[in-house]
C-alpha cells in the first residue's frame, strides 16, 4: 500500500498532517494513504503555480502542444498499471474503467494539444472614429486576444477523477495557464499520479500541483488564495454556490459545472425503435457506472398512452443487469463510492415509498457482501413534488412521472432547481428540436444519451455557471484582451 505525498514544484512533498485511508468501495479495504493538506500546504502549491505560470504561458503554442500529446500518450502507455488502481479507488466496473476512464482522459490531453494550436487572435474590422477631447481620429485596427487567466484551481468530483481532472487540466495548460488540482477526497490516488506523467512529458515544475484531503479544508484554503486567478469546480450544486460565495470576494473567475435532475421525456409518438432506444438510455442509469453520473436520465416523463409498455420495458431490461463485484467482467452494476452515499440514496428511496410511490425494482440492499452496493431501482407512481422527483439521488435510481400533453411534460421537466441534461423521444425529429427550445437545460439529446466531444458542456439554474467542451474550453480558461491600434 501507497503512502503519496502532495505533488508541488515537481516533486513529491511529505505532509505536515499526515495521511487519511482512500478505501475500495467494493472491498472496503484500504488502497492508498492520501496526503492531508494543510492551508501553508496549498499555499506552496499556489506559489509554485504563480512562479512558473509566467514562463509556461510564454511557451510556443507548439511546444505546449507536444507536451499535452506526450500526456496523453503516457497515459496510455501506463493504463496497464493506472487501470487496476483507478478500479479500485472508484469502484467503477471493468467495462467502464477500460472504456471510459483511462482512454477518455487521454483523449481529452490530446485533444488540447489540438487546441493549443487554434487561433487566438479574432481580428475585426478597422473603424473609422472622429476625433473627440481623448485622442485625434483616424482608422482604427483591433482584435480580441485570448489571454491566460493566470493560476487556475482545478477540484474534482469523485465519480470519473482522471476524466474530470484532465477536461480541466488540458485546456487550462493549453492556454498558458498553471494548475493546482484538488481532487475529491474519496478517490484522489490516480490523479496524484498525474504530476509524475506530466514531468515525464516535459511538463515545467510547478505549472501542475496537486494537493488532496479528506474533508473540505483544502479546497477551501485554494478558492480563497488571492493568489488564485479562476476556479473550476465540478460537484454538487450546495458545494458550488459556497465555493462562488467565496470566489466573489476576491472576483475570481468561476466555471461551475453543478448538479442535475435529467428528465427523459418519451412523447405519445413514440414507435417501437424509439421506445426501444428510450429504455435503453434510461436503463444506463443503473448500468452507467451505478447512477453516479449528473448528466444521467433520472427522471422518466412519459406519456400516459405508453405508461404500461416503457415501465415493463425498464422493468425487464433492469432483470438483465447483474450486481457485484467490480473486478468481474460478467458485472453491470458495481458500488457506489462509499457508505455515506449508499445511506443516502436509500433513504431517498425509503423517503419515496413513505410518500406513496411504487417500487417496481429494487429497493433493497442487494445481497453483496462487503461493498456499498445499491441494486438497480425503478420508482413508479412519482409526482413532481416529491423529493426522488426533485433532488439529485447521484445512484442507480430511475422515477417515473406520467404527463398528457406536451406543455405539461416542459413544467415538469423545468419544474426543478437543475437544468443540466434533458432527453426528448420522439418519432418526429422537427418536433422533438422545437420541444428542446422550450427546455430550461444546457443539453438535450434527441433519441440518445450520446453526447457530441465537441459541443459546449454546461447547465442552466443550479447546474452551473460557464461552458467548456471543445474549443468553448479554450474560452473558459482564458480571458479576452482587445489591442486597438492607429491604421
Amino acid at each position: 500500500m501507497t503512502e503519496y505525498g502532495h505533488w508541488i514544484a515537481g516533486a513529491w512533498r511529505a505532509p505536515e498532517k499526515g495521511h487519511y485511508p482512500v478505501v475500495n468501495p467494493a472491498t472496503e479495504k484500504v488502497v492508498g494513504e492520501a496526503p492531508e493538506s494543510t492551508p501553508a500546504e496549498v499555499a506552496d502549491a499556489v506559489a509554485a503555480a504563480r512562479a512558473a505560470q509566467d514562463g509556461w504561458s510564454r511557451t510556443r503554442p507548439r511546444e505546449r502542444a507536444a507536451v499535452l500529446d506526450r500526456i496523453a500518450d503516457l497515459i496510455t502507455e501506463r493504463s496497464e498499471e493506472l487501470a487496476p488502481l483507478l478500479q479500485a479507488e472508484t469502484g467503477s466496473t471493468t467495462r467502464v474503467t477500460s472504456a471510459m476512464q483511462l482512454p477518455t482522459a487521454s483523449e481529452r490531453f490530446h485533444r488540447y494539444a489540438r487546441g493549443a494550436t487554434e487561433p487566438h487572435v479574432v481580428p475585426l474590422a478597422p473603424r473609422p472614429v472622429r476625433a473627440s477631447p481623448l485622442a485625434p481620429g483616424g482608422l482604427l485596427g483591433a482584435a480580441a486576444v485570448r489571454r491566460p487567466v493566470g493560476v487556475v484551481g482545478c477540484i474534482t468530483s469523485y465519480n470519473f477523477p482522471l476524466v474530470n481532472l484532465a477536461g480541466k487540466v488540458a485546456p487550462a495548460l493549453a492556454m498558458g495557464n498553471a494548475v493546482v488540482a484538488k481532487p475529491a477526497p474519496q478517490d484522489p490516488l490516480c490523479c496524484l499520479e498525474l504530476g509524475p506523467l506530466c514531468r515525464e512529458a516535459g511538463l515545467p515544475d510547478g505549472v501542475f500541483n496537486v494537493v488532496t484531503g479528506s474533508g473540505a479544508g483544502a479546497g477551501e484554503a485554494l478558492v480563497a488564495h488571492p493568489g488564485v486567478d479562476m476556479i473550476s469546480f465540478t460537484g454538487s450544486s450546495a458545494v458550488g454556490k459556497k465555493i462562488a460565495e467565496a470566489a466573489g470576494r476576491s472576483m475570481k473567475r468561476t466555471l461551475m459545472e453543478l448538479g442535475g435532475k435529467g428528465a427523459a421525456i418519451v412523447l405519445e409518438d413514440a414507435d417501437e425503435a424509439v421506445i426501444k432506444s428510450a429504455v435503453g438510455a434510461v436503463g444506463s442509469v443503473w448500468s452507467f457506472h451505478s447512477g453516479q453520473i449528473c448528466t444521467a436520465p433520472t427522471r422518466l416523463l412519459v406519456h400516459r398512452s405508453l405508461y404500461e409498455r416503457v415501465v415493463a420495458g425498464l422493468r425487464h431490461y433492469a432483470g438483465s443487469l447483474i450486481v457485484g463485484d467490480p473486478v468481474d467482467n460478467s458485472t453491470i452494476v458495481g458500488p457506489l463510492i462509499s457508505a455515506e452515499q449508499r445511506d443516502r440514496v436509500e433513504a431517498h428511496i425509503a423517503g419515496a415509498r413513505d410518500q406513496g410511490a411504487r417500487i417496481v425494482v429494487g429497493g433493497t440492499r442487494p445481497a453483496v457482501r462487503p461493498g456499498f452496493y445499491v441494486a438497480p431501482t425503478l420508482i413508479t407512481d412519482v409526482t413532481p413534488d416529491m423529493a426522488v422527483a426533485r433532488e439529485e439521488i447521484f445512484g442507480p435510481v430511475v422515477v417515473v412521472l406520467v404527463f398528457d400533453d406536451e406543455d405539461e411534460a416542459v413544467r415538469i421537466a423545468n419544474g426543478t432547481a437543475y437544468g443540466l441534461h434533458d432527453y426528448v423521444f420522439s418519432a418526429d425529429a422537427g418536433r422533438a428540436w422545437a420541444l428542446a427550445a422550450r427546455l430550461r437545460s444546457g443539453n438535450v439529446g434527441v433519441n440518445t444519451v450520446q453526447r457530441h466531444p465537441e459541443t459546449p458542456f454546461g447547465g442552466f439554474k443550479e447546474s452551473g455557471i460557464g461552458r467548456d467542451g471543445g474549443s468553448f474550453a479554450l474560452d473558459a480558461y482564458s480571458e479576452l484582451q482587445s489591442v486597438v491600434w492607429p491604421s
